[in-house]
């Protein structure tokens, strides 16, 4: 085999993770993935500001989830667990499925009834996943799935598993490798905040390794409806059309705040109309598809921008990372709804040439 090849990023990055020799491997060759230079965003930040883009949507199922579910199951496989079990808003059941699959072992997803995208249910259930609607929201479903975890043989593999976060953390050495260096501000969503808390930790092991010198600023972004952590108070009812980040009590909360606190960054909100247009932004200019929850790193960057946040808090120029954490194909029927629809027209040159005029 040719050992220069990519083989996931518990090869990769196996001295940094929590395996051995007796682990099996679980993997679809997750990681690897692109880090895209935007001249556009750059131009709009201002003078010596390099805006890269961590595109995680080039996972094997779309997204970053996948980093952490080769190493959930990968650990499960290696106790022997016949089953795995989780909460999700879709992007979670979508990389549990494929990775039970891949492992041979039985998944059941619990989802809110009505509030996951079809892209991502759609990817669960071609895997052969057991998948059950909760009539209730994702934290409702996430406290039963814990209850079942903890009186069942069944495997969590929800970010309340050590295991995701371990392997969501090679997203911040990627980034690093590519960068050579770790980036000044490094902007995500946030969800359930297992995301920012991975990073995090992956950044600190990798300074303490002597890979980088420096560390970021980590900056979180909430939608403006599901801000439990910018209010400082649990959501019950979250509300927003970034559905992947639709969440009123994040399971890693003390992280992102330690995150926060730790890099002197800060979390923030968004609005769906910022989101939108970000999505649609980052769609035009540097033709990435990308979800919606994924844009709202972009819509936080534009916003702080606008409030000139970067200049004041860094001297010379700077390097800024956000993370696009699933692809648009993971919910196409929000972009059918954002975006205008084809124009009909005959079958003849003149009337494409006139339709071409007039746009």
């Amino acid at each position: 085999m040719n050992e220069s090849r990519w083989r996931g990023v518990i090869e990769e990055y196996r001295s940094f993770l929590p395996v051995n020799s007796h682990t099996p491997v679980v993997t679809l060759n997750e990681g690897n993935t692109l880090l895209l230079f935007s001249k556009k965003l750059s131009q709009k930040i201002g003078t010596n500001a390099e805006v890269y883009l961590k595109y995680e949507g080039t996972n094997p199922t779309g997204s970053f989830k996948d980093r952490g579910m080769t190493l959930a199951v990968s650990k499960a496989k290696e106790i022997g667990s016949k089953t795995i079990i989780c909460a999700s808003t879709g992007n979670t059941s979508a990389a549990a499925a494929a990775y039970g699959a891949r492992a041979g072992i039985k998944c059941v997803v619990l989802i809110p009834k009505g509030a996951i995208a079809m892209g991502k249910l759609a990817q669960a259930l071609i895997h052969g996943a057991t998948v059950l609607a909760v009539d209730g929201n994702f934290d409702e479903a996430l406290a039963v799935v814990r209850e079942i975890a903890q009186k069942y043989p069944m495997t969590l593999v929800n970010s309340l598993n050590p295991f995701r976060i371990e392997g969501q953390k090679t997203g911040a050495f990627e980034i690093c490798d590519q960068l050579e260096e770790a980036p000044d501000f490094h902007l995500m969503p946030v969800g359930n905040a297992g995301n920012i808390t991975a990073y995090w930790k992956g950044y600190k092991e990798y300074r303490k390794r002597g890979k980088i010198e420096s560390l970021p600023r980590m900056i979180g972004f909430q939608a403006a409806g599901a801000a439990p952590i910018v209010h400082d108070k649990p959501i019950e009812h979250p509300q927003t059309i970034a559905t992947a980040i639709r969440i009123g009590n994040p399971a890693s909360w003390k992280g992102a705040l330690a995150a926060r606190d730790e890099s002197g960054g800060l979390i923030d909100c968004v609005s769906d109309a910022e989101i939108i247009a970000a999505y649609r932004l980052v769609a035009e200019t540097d033709g990435l598809f990308v979800e919606p929850a994924s844009a709202a790193s972009i819509a936080g960057l534009l916003k702080l921008a606008r409030k000139k946040y970067f200049r004041k808090n860094l001297k010379g120029p700077v390097r800024i990372v956000c993370v696009l954490t699933g692809h648009g194909l993971k919910d196409p029927d929000r972009a059918i709804q954002t975006i205008p629809k084809p124009k009909v027209i005959p079958p003849k040159m003149e009337a494409v040439l006139k339709a071409i005029k007039s746009r």
